[in-house]
Protein backbone atom coordinates (compact mmCIF):
# COMPACT_ATOMS: atom_id res chain seq x y z
CA UNK A 1 0.00 0.00 0.00
CA UNK A 2 1.12 3.62 -0.51
CA UNK A 3 2.12 5.40 2.67
CA UNK A 4 1.02 9.01 3.24
CA UNK A 5 2.17 11.19 6.12
CA UNK A 6 1.23 14.69 7.18
CA UNK A 7 3.95 17.34 7.10
CA UNK A 8 4.74 20.22 9.42
CA UNK A 9 3.25 22.75 6.98
CA UNK A 10 -0.13 21.00 7.13
CA UNK A 11 0.21 19.20 3.82
CA UNK A 12 0.63 15.52 2.98
CA UNK A 13 3.39 13.60 1.27
CA UNK A 14 3.63 10.08 -0.08
CA UNK A 15 6.58 8.19 1.35
CA UNK A 16 8.36 6.21 -1.31
CA UNK A 17 8.97 2.52 -0.49
CA UNK A 18 12.72 2.96 -0.83
CA UNK A 19 12.66 5.85 1.69
CA UNK A 20 10.86 3.71 4.25
CA UNK A 21 13.12 0.76 3.54
CA UNK A 22 16.23 2.89 4.06
CA UNK A 23 14.83 4.05 7.40
CA UNK A 24 14.07 0.49 8.51
CA UNK A 25 17.67 -0.51 7.86
CA UNK A 26 18.76 1.66 10.79
CA UNK A 27 15.82 0.99 13.11
CA UNK A 28 15.65 -2.04 15.41
CA UNK A 29 12.02 -1.89 16.59
CA UNK A 30 8.79 -2.76 14.73
CA UNK A 31 7.61 -0.34 12.05
CA UNK A 32 3.82 -0.51 11.67
CA UNK A 33 1.99 0.76 8.61
CA UNK A 34 -1.81 1.17 8.74
CA UNK A 35 -2.35 -2.24 7.14
CA UNK A 36 -0.41 -4.06 9.87
CA UNK A 37 -2.44 -6.59 11.86
CA UNK A 38 -1.56 -4.98 15.20
CA UNK A 39 -1.78 -1.36 14.06
CA UNK A 40 -5.16 -0.59 15.65
CA UNK A 41 -4.32 -2.32 18.91
CA UNK A 42 -1.04 -0.42 19.10
CA UNK A 43 -2.56 2.99 18.39
CA UNK A 44 -5.29 2.58 21.04
CA UNK A 45 -4.79 4.76 24.11
CA UNK A 46 -6.38 4.72 27.56
CA UNK A 47 -9.14 7.26 26.82
CA UNK A 48 -11.56 5.76 24.28
CA UNK A 49 -12.75 9.26 23.34
CA UNK A 50 -9.43 9.67 21.52
CA UNK A 51 -9.69 7.79 18.22
CA UNK A 52 -7.00 9.10 15.89
CA UNK A 53 -5.08 7.24 13.20
CA UNK A 54 -1.39 8.03 12.82
CA UNK A 55 0.11 7.48 9.38
CA UNK A 56 2.99 5.33 10.66
CA UNK A 57 4.02 3.91 14.04
CA UNK A 58 7.68 3.53 14.98
CA UNK A 59 8.06 1.31 18.06
CA UNK A 60 11.40 2.25 19.57
CA UNK A 61 13.48 -0.26 21.54
CA UNK A 62 16.10 2.17 22.86
CA UNK A 63 17.65 5.60 22.61
CA UNK A 64 19.27 4.83 19.25
CA UNK A 65 15.84 4.13 17.78
CA UNK A 66 14.47 7.38 19.20
CA UNK A 67 17.35 9.32 17.67
CA UNK A 68 16.85 7.62 14.31
CA UNK A 69 13.11 8.30 14.38
CA UNK A 70 13.45 11.99 15.24
CA UNK A 71 16.11 12.51 12.57
CA UNK A 72 13.82 10.79 10.05
CA UNK A 73 10.95 13.10 10.97
CA UNK A 74 13.21 16.14 10.93
CA UNK A 75 14.76 15.30 7.56
CA UNK A 76 11.39 14.90 5.84
CA UNK A 77 9.50 17.48 7.95
CA UNK A 78 6.93 14.92 9.02
CA UNK A 79 4.43 15.90 11.65
CA UNK A 80 5.02 13.71 14.69
CA UNK A 81 3.57 12.77 18.04
CA UNK A 82 5.08 10.84 20.94
CA UNK A 83 3.65 8.06 23.06
CA UNK A 84 4.92 6.80 26.39
CA UNK A 85 2.26 5.04 28.45
CA UNK A 86 -0.65 6.43 26.42
CA UNK A 87 -2.55 7.31 29.61
CA UNK A 88 -2.92 11.07 29.08
CA UNK A 89 -6.51 12.34 29.42
CA UNK A 90 -6.19 14.61 26.36
CA UNK A 91 -4.78 11.82 24.17
CA UNK A 92 -1.74 13.88 23.20
CA UNK A 93 0.08 10.74 22.01
CA UNK A 94 -1.94 10.57 18.80
CA UNK A 95 -2.34 12.81 15.76
CA UNK A 96 -4.16 11.88 12.56
CA UNK A 97 -1.80 11.13 9.70
CA UNK A 98 1.32 11.89 11.73
CA UNK A 99 4.39 9.85 12.50
CA UNK A 100 3.94 8.26 15.94
CA UNK A 101 7.15 7.66 17.89
CA UNK A 102 6.12 4.97 20.36
CA UNK A 103 8.29 4.39 23.44
CA UNK A 104 6.06 1.77 25.07
CA UNK A 105 8.54 -1.07 24.42
CA UNK A 106 11.28 0.83 26.30
CA UNK A 107 10.61 -0.37 29.85
CA UNK A 108 13.99 -1.11 31.38
CA UNK A 109 14.77 0.03 34.95
CA UNK A 110 18.12 -0.12 36.74
CA UNK A 111 18.57 0.75 40.42
CA UNK A 112 21.68 1.95 42.24
CA UNK A 113 20.65 1.15 45.80
CA UNK A 114 23.80 2.65 47.31
CA UNK A 115 23.37 5.97 45.53
CA UNK A 116 19.57 5.75 45.93
CA UNK A 117 18.87 6.45 42.28
CA UNK A 118 16.97 4.67 39.54
CA UNK A 119 17.30 5.05 35.80
CA UNK A 120 14.14 4.22 33.87
CA UNK A 121 13.52 4.19 30.14
CA UNK A 122 10.91 6.58 28.78
CA UNK A 123 8.28 3.92 28.05
CA UNK A 124 8.09 2.62 31.62
CA UNK A 125 4.90 2.58 33.59
CA UNK A 126 4.70 3.41 37.28
CA UNK A 127 4.44 -0.31 38.01
CA UNK A 128 7.72 -0.98 36.18
CA UNK A 129 9.61 1.51 38.34
CA UNK A 130 7.96 0.55 41.62
CA UNK A 131 8.63 -3.14 40.99
CA UNK A 132 12.38 -2.64 40.67
CA UNK A 133 12.89 0.03 43.31
CA UNK A 134 10.86 -1.85 45.92
CA UNK A 135 13.30 -4.77 45.71
CA UNK A 136 15.57 -2.43 47.67
CA UNK A 137 12.88 -0.87 49.87
CA UNK A 138 13.15 2.37 47.88
CA UNK A 139 10.70 4.49 45.90
CA UNK A 140 10.34 7.79 44.11
CA UNK A 141 7.26 9.98 43.83
CA UNK A 142 4.94 8.56 41.19
CA UNK A 143 1.19 8.73 40.51
CA UNK A 144 -1.88 6.83 41.71
CA UNK A 145 -2.61 4.43 38.81
CA UNK A 146 0.12 1.89 38.07
CA UNK A 147 -0.52 1.73 34.30
CA UNK A 148 0.35 5.42 33.91
CA UNK A 149 3.49 6.11 31.89
CA UNK A 150 6.33 7.81 33.74
CA UNK A 151 7.16 10.04 30.76
CA UNK A 152 4.07 12.22 30.58
CA UNK A 153 3.61 12.08 34.34
CA UNK A 154 7.13 13.36 35.04
CA UNK A 155 7.52 16.07 32.40
CA UNK A 156 4.07 17.37 33.41
CA UNK A 157 5.00 17.59 37.10
CA UNK A 158 3.54 14.46 38.69
CA UNK A 159 2.16 13.77 42.16
CA UNK A 160 1.20 10.78 44.26
CA UNK A 161 1.10 9.26 47.74
CA UNK A 162 4.66 10.42 48.47
CA UNK A 163 4.24 14.04 47.35
CA UNK A 164 3.57 15.35 50.86
CA UNK A 165 6.99 14.02 51.90
CA UNK A 166 9.11 14.62 48.80
CA UNK A 167 7.33 17.05 46.44
CA UNK A 168 6.30 16.61 42.84
CA UNK A 169 7.66 13.75 40.75
CA UNK A 170 9.75 16.24 38.80
CA UNK A 171 11.21 17.57 42.07
CA UNK A 172 12.83 14.15 42.45
CA UNK A 173 14.64 14.10 39.12
CA UNK A 174 18.42 13.93 39.09
CA UNK A 175 18.91 13.91 35.32
CA UNK A 176 17.31 13.09 31.97
CA UNK A 177 18.53 11.82 28.61
CA UNK A 178 16.78 13.90 25.94
CA UNK A 179 16.50 13.62 22.15
CA UNK A 180 15.97 17.14 20.87
CA UNK A 181 14.27 18.53 17.78
CA UNK A 182 17.69 18.98 16.19
CA UNK A 183 18.27 15.22 16.39
CA UNK A 184 20.94 15.59 19.09
CA UNK A 185 21.16 13.65 22.34
CA UNK A 186 21.66 15.70 25.51
CA UNK A 187 21.93 15.07 29.21
CA UNK A 188 19.81 17.51 31.18
CA UNK A 189 20.67 18.01 34.85
CA UNK A 190 21.35 20.79 37.31
CA UNK A 191 25.00 20.91 36.15
CA UNK A 192 24.46 20.26 32.43
CA UNK A 193 21.99 21.97 30.11
CA UNK A 194 20.42 23.43 33.23
CA UNK A 195 17.87 25.54 31.34
CA UNK A 196 16.58 22.45 29.52
CA UNK A 197 16.50 20.57 32.83
CA UNK A 198 14.37 23.38 34.28
CA UNK A 199 11.97 23.33 31.32
CA UNK A 200 11.47 19.56 31.34
CA UNK A 201 10.42 19.53 34.99
CA UNK A 202 6.80 20.40 34.26
CA UNK A 203 7.00 21.91 30.78
CA UNK A 204 5.55 18.82 29.13
CA UNK A 205 6.58 17.36 25.79
CA UNK A 206 7.49 20.70 24.21
CA UNK A 207 11.26 20.31 24.31
CA UNK A 208 12.12 16.81 23.14
CA UNK A 209 11.70 13.14 23.89
CA UNK A 210 13.07 11.93 27.21
CA UNK A 211 14.48 8.50 26.48
CA UNK A 212 15.45 7.89 30.12
CA UNK A 213 14.87 9.44 33.52
CA UNK A 214 17.14 9.32 36.54
CA UNK A 215 15.18 9.62 39.79
CA UNK A 216 16.28 10.14 43.36
CA UNK A 217 14.92 7.41 45.64
CA UNK A 218 13.78 7.38 49.25
CA UNK A 219 13.40 4.59 51.82
CA UNK A 220 9.74 3.50 51.54
CA UNK A 221 8.21 0.12 52.25
CA UNK A 222 8.34 -2.58 51.17
CA UNK A 223 5.30 -2.57 53.50
CA UNK A 224 3.17 0.44 54.38
CA UNK A 225 -0.15 0.94 56.14
CA UNK A 226 -2.81 1.69 53.58
CA UNK A 227 -6.15 0.98 52.01
CA UNK A 228 -9.55 2.64 52.12
CA UNK A 229 -12.37 3.45 54.51
CA UNK A 230 -15.87 3.82 53.05
CA UNK A 231 -19.09 5.42 54.30
CA UNK A 232 -22.53 5.87 52.76
CA UNK A 233 -22.98 9.13 50.85
CA UNK A 234 -25.55 10.34 53.38
CA UNK A 235 -22.57 10.81 55.72
CA UNK A 236 -20.47 12.67 53.11
CA UNK A 237 -20.77 16.15 54.66
CA UNK A 238 -19.54 14.93 58.03
CA UNK A 239 -16.85 12.72 56.54
CA UNK A 240 -15.45 15.48 54.32
CA UNK A 241 -15.49 17.94 57.20
CA UNK A 242 -13.51 15.37 59.20
CA UNK A 243 -11.22 14.88 56.18
CA UNK A 244 -10.59 18.65 56.07
CA UNK A 245 -9.64 18.73 59.76
CA UNK A 246 -7.71 15.46 59.71
CA UNK A 247 -5.52 16.40 56.74
CA UNK A 248 -4.71 19.77 58.32
CA UNK A 249 -2.74 18.03 61.09
CA UNK A 250 -1.75 14.65 59.62
CA UNK A 251 2.00 13.99 59.39
CA UNK A 252 3.57 14.11 55.95
CA UNK A 253 3.92 10.33 55.92
CA UNK A 254 0.11 10.20 55.66
CA UNK A 255 -1.66 10.99 52.40
CA UNK A 256 -5.44 10.85 52.01
CA UNK A 257 -7.52 10.88 48.83
CA UNK A 258 -11.26 11.51 49.24
CA UNK A 259 -13.58 10.11 46.55
CA UNK A 260 -17.29 10.71 45.97
CA UNK A 261 -18.74 8.10 43.59
CA UNK A 262 -21.11 5.18 43.12
CA UNK A 263 -19.90 2.02 44.84
CA UNK A 264 -18.54 -0.46 42.27
CA UNK A 265 -19.17 -4.21 42.65
CA UNK A 266 -15.81 -4.64 44.37
CA UNK A 267 -15.46 -7.79 46.49
CA UNK A 268 -14.24 -5.79 49.48
CA UNK A 269 -17.47 -3.75 49.58
CA UNK A 270 -20.65 -5.27 51.08
CA UNK A 271 -23.04 -6.36 48.28
CA UNK A 272 -25.77 -4.19 49.80
CA UNK A 273 -23.73 -1.06 49.05
CA UNK A 274 -22.98 -1.94 45.40
CA UNK A 275 -24.50 0.65 43.08
CA UNK A 276 -25.12 3.06 45.96
CA UNK A 277 -23.46 6.48 46.40
CA UNK A 278 -20.50 6.45 48.78
CA UNK A 279 -17.72 8.58 50.16
CA UNK A 280 -14.35 6.80 50.38
CA UNK A 281 -11.01 7.89 51.76
CA UNK A 282 -7.99 6.10 50.32
CA UNK A 283 -5.04 6.44 52.65
CA UNK A 284 -1.35 5.61 52.54
CA UNK A 285 0.91 5.97 55.57
CA UNK A 286 4.45 5.43 54.31
CA UNK A 287 6.15 5.80 57.70
CA UNK A 288 6.33 3.23 60.49
CA UNK A 289 3.44 0.78 60.74
CA UNK A 290 2.93 1.27 64.50
CA UNK A 291 2.98 5.04 64.08
CA UNK A 292 0.52 4.72 61.20
CA UNK A 293 -1.91 2.70 63.31
CA UNK A 294 -2.04 5.55 65.82
CA UNK A 295 -2.34 8.26 63.17
CA UNK A 296 -5.14 6.52 61.27
CA UNK A 297 -7.13 5.36 64.30
CA UNK A 298 -9.37 8.47 64.38
CA UNK A 299 -10.11 8.13 60.67
CA UNK A 300 -11.06 4.50 60.96
CA UNK A 301 -13.22 5.15 64.03
CA UNK A 302 -15.12 8.09 62.55
CA UNK A 303 -18.86 7.64 62.05
CA UNK A 304 -20.19 4.32 60.79
CA UNK A 305 -18.00 2.98 57.96
CA UNK A 306 -19.45 0.30 55.71
CA UNK A 307 -15.98 -0.98 54.76
CA UNK A 308 -12.43 -0.68 56.05
CA UNK A 309 -9.55 -2.34 54.18
CA UNK A 310 -6.74 -0.36 55.80
CA UNK A 311 -4.03 -2.89 56.55
CA UNK A 312 -0.33 -3.56 56.31
CA UNK A 313 0.33 -4.17 52.63
CA UNK A 314 3.16 -3.86 50.08
CA UNK A 315 3.68 -0.31 48.87
CA UNK A 316 3.54 -1.55 45.25
CA UNK A 317 0.08 -2.98 45.97
CA UNK A 318 -1.05 0.38 47.33
CA UNK A 319 0.16 1.97 44.12
CA UNK A 320 -2.28 -0.18 42.12
CA UNK A 321 -5.28 0.04 44.46
CA UNK A 322 -7.06 2.59 42.25
CA UNK A 323 -6.29 0.82 38.95
CA UNK A 324 -9.70 -0.84 38.66
CA UNK A 325 -11.42 2.55 38.78
CA UNK A 326 -9.55 3.76 35.68
CA UNK A 327 -9.54 0.92 33.11
CA UNK A 328 -8.34 1.41 29.57
CA UNK A 329 -11.12 1.70 27.01
CA UNK A 330 -13.68 3.82 28.84
CA UNK A 331 -14.56 7.32 27.71
CA UNK A 332 -13.04 9.95 29.99
CA UNK A 333 -13.39 13.70 30.41
CA UNK A 334 -11.80 15.55 33.31
CA UNK A 335 -11.91 19.04 34.79
CA UNK A 336 -9.48 19.95 37.53
CA UNK A 337 -8.20 22.75 39.75
CA UNK A 338 -5.78 23.31 42.61
CA UNK A 339 -7.18 24.31 46.01
CA UNK A 340 -5.35 26.17 48.79
CA UNK A 341 -7.83 24.85 51.34
CA UNK A 342 -10.99 22.78 51.49
CA UNK A 343 -13.74 25.24 52.33
CA UNK A 344 -17.11 24.13 53.74
CA UNK A 345 -18.98 25.67 50.81
CA UNK A 346 -16.77 23.76 48.36
CA UNK A 347 -17.54 20.54 50.22
CA UNK A 348 -21.27 21.24 49.97
CA UNK A 349 -21.08 21.89 46.22
CA UNK A 350 -18.98 18.79 45.60
CA UNK A 351 -21.57 16.63 47.35
CA UNK A 352 -24.45 18.26 45.46
CA UNK A 353 -22.84 17.70 42.06
CA UNK A 354 -21.69 14.18 42.91
CA UNK A 355 -25.33 13.31 43.61
CA UNK A 356 -26.16 14.32 40.01
CA UNK A 357 -23.38 12.47 38.19
CA UNK A 358 -24.94 10.69 35.16
CA UNK A 359 -22.53 7.73 35.12
CA UNK A 360 -21.73 5.20 37.85
CA UNK A 361 -18.07 5.29 36.77
CA UNK A 362 -17.61 9.01 37.46
CA UNK A 363 -16.17 10.59 40.59
CA UNK A 364 -15.25 13.79 42.39
CA UNK A 365 -11.81 13.44 43.97
CA UNK A 366 -9.75 15.50 46.41
CA UNK A 367 -6.03 14.66 46.52
CA UNK A 368 -4.20 16.05 49.58
CA UNK A 369 -0.70 17.23 48.60
CA UNK A 370 0.29 19.86 51.16
CA UNK A 371 3.82 19.56 52.44
CA UNK A 372 7.21 19.42 50.73
CA UNK A 373 6.05 20.97 47.45
CA UNK A 374 5.08 24.17 49.31
CA UNK A 375 8.67 24.72 50.49
CA UNK A 376 10.10 25.46 47.04
CA UNK A 377 9.70 28.80 45.20
CA UNK A 378 7.20 29.19 42.37
CA UNK A 379 9.97 29.42 39.77
CA UNK A 380 11.84 26.32 40.98
CA UNK A 381 10.45 24.55 37.90
CA UNK A 382 7.49 25.04 35.55
CA UNK A 383 5.22 22.73 37.57
CA UNK A 384 4.79 25.68 39.94
CA UNK A 385 1.56 26.02 41.92
CA UNK A 386 3.52 25.90 45.16
CA UNK A 387 0.55 27.39 47.03
CA UNK A 388 -1.59 24.30 46.63
CA UNK A 389 -2.88 22.01 49.36
CA UNK A 390 -5.30 19.84 47.35
CA UNK A 391 -6.05 18.89 43.77
CA UNK A 392 -9.72 18.68 42.84
CA UNK A 393 -10.38 16.30 39.94
CA UNK A 394 -13.86 15.96 38.48
CA UNK A 395 -13.47 12.66 36.67
CA UNK A 396 -16.29 11.93 34.28
CA UNK A 397 -16.16 8.36 32.91
CA UNK A 398 -18.69 6.39 30.89
CA UNK A 399 -19.07 3.66 28.28
CA UNK A 400 -21.08 4.85 25.24
CA UNK A 401 -20.44 7.65 22.75
CA UNK A 402 -24.15 8.51 22.83
CA UNK A 403 -23.64 9.66 26.43
CA UNK A 404 -20.76 12.04 25.69
CA UNK A 405 -22.72 15.31 25.93
CA UNK A 406 -24.43 14.53 29.24
CA UNK A 407 -21.23 13.41 30.96
CA UNK A 408 -19.12 16.30 29.71
CA UNK A 409 -21.84 18.76 30.70
CA UNK A 410 -21.91 17.37 34.24
CA UNK A 411 -18.13 17.75 34.60
CA UNK A 412 -18.19 21.32 33.28
CA UNK A 413 -21.06 22.36 35.55
CA UNK A 414 -19.35 20.90 38.61
CA UNK A 415 -16.09 22.59 37.64
CA UNK A 416 -17.77 25.97 37.17
CA UNK A 417 -19.46 25.72 40.55
CA UNK A 418 -16.18 24.84 42.29
CA UNK A 419 -13.98 27.37 40.45
CA UNK A 420 -14.43 30.23 42.97
CA UNK A 421 -12.75 28.07 45.63
CA UNK A 422 -9.61 27.27 43.62
CA UNK A 423 -6.20 28.94 43.63
CA UNK A 424 -6.69 29.64 39.93
CA UNK A 425 -3.95 27.13 39.18
CA UNK A 426 -4.22 23.96 37.11
CA UNK A 427 -2.33 20.68 36.76
CA UNK A 428 -1.25 20.39 33.13
CA UNK A 429 -1.57 16.58 33.03
CA UNK A 430 -5.25 16.82 34.00
CA UNK A 431 -6.18 19.27 31.21
CA UNK A 432 -8.60 17.81 28.69
CA UNK A 433 -8.37 18.22 24.93
CA UNK A 434 -10.63 21.30 24.75
CA UNK A 435 -8.77 23.46 27.28
CA UNK A 436 -6.79 26.32 25.81
CA UNK A 437 -4.05 28.86 26.46
CA UNK A 438 -5.69 30.37 29.54
CA UNK A 439 -5.51 27.00 31.27
CA UNK A 440 -1.91 26.51 30.16
CA UNK A 441 -1.08 29.81 31.86
CA UNK A 442 -2.99 28.63 34.93
CA UNK A 443 -0.78 25.54 35.02
CA UNK A 444 2.52 27.42 34.85
CA UNK A 445 1.97 31.00 35.91
CA UNK A 446 2.75 33.87 33.57
CA UNK A 447 6.45 34.24 34.40
CA UNK A 448 7.19 30.53 34.06
CA UNK A 449 5.20 30.37 30.83
CA UNK A 450 7.15 33.26 29.31
CA UNK A 451 10.43 31.54 30.19
CA UNK A 452 9.16 28.27 28.71
CA UNK A 453 8.16 30.01 25.47
CA UNK A 454 11.63 31.52 25.12
CA UNK A 455 13.25 28.13 25.65
CA UNK A 456 10.85 26.54 23.16
CA UNK A 457 12.07 28.95 20.48
CA UNK A 458 15.64 28.04 21.36
CA UNK A 459 15.32 24.25 21.48
CA UNK A 460 12.50 23.65 18.97
CA UNK A 461 12.21 26.68 16.66
CA UNK A 462 10.19 24.76 14.03
CA UNK A 463 7.78 23.41 16.66
CA UNK A 464 8.48 19.79 15.79
CA UNK A 465 7.10 18.72 19.16
CA UNK A 466 3.72 20.36 18.75
CA UNK A 467 1.31 17.65 19.90
CA UNK A 468 1.43 18.57 23.56
CA UNK A 469 -0.04 21.30 25.73
CA UNK A 470 1.83 24.07 23.94
CA UNK A 471 3.75 26.77 25.79
CA UNK A 472 3.60 29.06 22.74
CA UNK A 473 0.07 30.35 23.37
Amino acid sequence: MSLTLRTLDGGEVQVAPEVLQAFKAGFRGPVLTPDAADFDATRAVWNAMIDRRPGLILRCTGTADVLHAVRFARQHKFELSVRGGGHNIAGLALADGALLIDLSLMRGVSVDAKARTARAQGGCTLADVDRETQVHGLATVLGFVSATGIGGLTVGGGFGYLTRRFGYTCDNLAAMEVVGADGALRRAAADENADLFWALRGGGGNFGIVSSFEYRLHPVGPDILGGAVVWRAEDAAQVLDFYRRFTATAPRETTCVAVLRIAPPAPWLPPAIHGQPIIAIFVCHSGGIDEGEKVLAPLRAFGTPVADIVTRRPYAQMQSLLDATQPKGRRYYWKSNYLAELQPQAIRLAIEHAARMPSPQSSVIFFHLQGALNELPADHCPAGNRDTAYVLNIGSAWEKAADDAANQRWARECFAAMAPYSTGGAYVNFLSEDEGSDRIEAAYGRANLQRLAALKHEYDPENLFRHTKSVLG
